[in-house]
C-alpha cells in the first residue's frame, strides 16, 4: 500500500469488545487497506452508543471543494470536504427552522419563495413544485451531475457559473411530474438553503453555528463560497471527523443532545422515510439516503440511513444497532469511490458485530 494511503489505527479494541464489536475490527480495517481493497481513505471513526470503536487516521492527496490542496496528514482536528453530505446537515437545518416557524412549510410552491422571477411563475406546471420536492430532489426538471465536476457542462458547476444562480435552476425544463422521478440535483438544495436565508434573515453559516454547531459544541467548520458570495448548501461544508460524528450521534438521538432537542424528532423520522426510490438502488428522505445491509448480529437485513459525497464521504447510521460512522477519502470524481466506504460500513463494521 502506498505510503500516501496509509492508515494509523488507534487503541479501541476494548471498547469494541464493550460494545459488542469482535475485537480483530481494527486489524481487519488495517489488513483490507494493506491488501489494496481500501484505497484512498483518509479517516474512518465508528462508536456505538456514544462510545468510539474504531478511529484511524491516514495521509493522501486530497481538495478544498474541487481545489487541489496536496497531500495531507489527517488527524482529529484536520477538516475536510463533506461534498454532497452537506446536504444532509442542510436538511436538519430546515427541520430546525420549520420548527420555528422561520420557512415554510413542505407543501409552498417553490416559486412564491422567488417572487422576483414572476416570469416563471406564470406556468402552472412549474407552480406545482414545493419545498418536498426540493427536499427530496423529485422536482421532475432537468438535472445532470453524472458528468465529473470538473466538466462545466455539470449542472452544478453550471449553476456555479451562471449569473444568476437560482434562475439558472428554476428555469430547467421540466421532464416530469414533480414528486414521480428522483434527479440528483445539487440544484435542489441550493433552493432549500436560499429560502432557509431569506426565512432565517441569517448567512447559512451563521444559522449552522447558532442553531445546530454550538449546541454541540462544534467550533471549528468552513463552508465555502461561491464567486457570487452564496454559500453552497449542496457541497461546501468542511467538518472535522469527530463532529461530523456527533452530528450522526445526534441523529441516532432522534434530535436530542445531553438531553436538549436540537433538532425535531418529527423531522428526524420524517427524514429519514425512504419517500422516493432512487437511481442508485437506496429510497431517500428529505436529503438522505435510506436503504437495508445485511447484519447478521442484527438477523438479517437492516436499515441503514447516510449522507453520501463526492470521493467517498459518507456518514452512515444504523439505528438498529445503535452505530455511527463518519468516512473521509479522497477518491473525488471517479465512478468507484462507493465501493471503499461501503466495503468499510458493511463488510468491516456491521460484520463484525457480535451475534446477540
Amino acid at each position: 500500500m502506498k505510503s500516501t494511503d496509509s492508515l494509523s489505527l488507534s487503541p479501541h479494541a476494548a471498547a469494541a469488545e464493550r460494545r459488542g464489536f469482535n475485537t480483530s475490527l481494527g486489524r481487519k480495517l488495517c489488513a483490507g487497506a494493506e491488501a489494496g481493497l481500501l484505497p484512498h481513505l483518509h479517516v474512518v471513526i465508528a462508536e456505538r452508543g456514544g462510545e468510539t470503536v474504531l478511529e484511524s487516521y491516514g495521509k493522501g492527496e486530497d481538495e478544498n471543494w474541487g481545489r487541489p490542496i496536496g497531500e495531507v496528514t489527517f488527524g482529529p482536528e484536520t477538516l475536510h470536504d463533506l461534498r454532497s453530505v452537506t446536504k444532509s446537515i442542510v436538511s436538519l437545518l430546515y427541520g430546525i427552522a420549520l420548527e420555528r416557524g422561520e420557512v415554510p412549510t413542505l407543501d409552498t410552491p417553490v416559486l412564491e419563495l422567488f417572487p422576483e422571477y414572476a416570469d416563471l411563475a406564470v406556468d402552472p406546471k412549474r407552480m406545482e413544485r414545493t419545498v418536498e420536492h426540493a427536499l427530496t430532489m423529485s422536482l421532475g426538471m432537468e438535472w445532470d451531475e453524472t458528468r465529473p465536476y470538473t466538466d462545466p457542462e455539470n449542472s452544478e458547476i453550471a449553476m456555479e457559473m451562471a449569473p444568476d444562480r437560482y434562475r439558472y435552476i428554476l428555469e430547467r425544463p421540466l421532464v416530469g411530474d414533480p414528486g414521480t422521478r428522483w434527479i440528483y440535483s445539487g440544484g435542489a438544495t441550493a433552493l432549500v438553503g436560499e429560502i432557509l436565508q431569506r426565512g432565517t434573515g441569517q448567512k447559512l453559516a451563521d444559522y449552522a453555528r447558532e442553531r445546530l454547531f454550538s449546541p454541540l459544541g462544534i467550533t471549528q467548520f468552513d463552508w465555502s463560497i461561491g464567486r457570487d458570495g452564496a454559500y453552497s448548501p449542496a457541497s461546501g461544508l468542511r467538518l472535522v471527523a469527530p463532529d461530523l460524528l456527533k452530528i450522526g450521534r445526534l441523529v441516532l438521538g432522534n434530535g436530542i443532545w445531553q438531553g436538549r432537542e436540537i433538532v425535531p424528532e418529527a423531522w428526524i423520522r420524517a427524514s429519514l422515510q425512504p419517500i422516493i426510490e432512487t437511481s442508485e438502488g437506496p429510497g431517500y428522505g428529505y436529503f438522505w439516503f435510506c436503504g437495508q445491509v445485511p447484519v447478521p448480529a442484527l438477523g438479517g437485513p437492516t436499515r441503514w440511513f447516510a449522507g453520501f459525497g463526492n470521493g467517498g464521504q459518507r456518514l452512515w447510521l444504523c439505528p438498529k444497532a445503535d452505530v455511527a460512522a463518519v468516512i473521509y477519502s479522497g477518491n473525488y470524481n471517479d465512478w468507484s469511490a462507493w465501493i471503499p466506504p461501503t466495503r468499510v460500513w458493511s463488510e468491516i463494521i456491521l460484520a463484525n458485530l457480535r451475534e446477540a
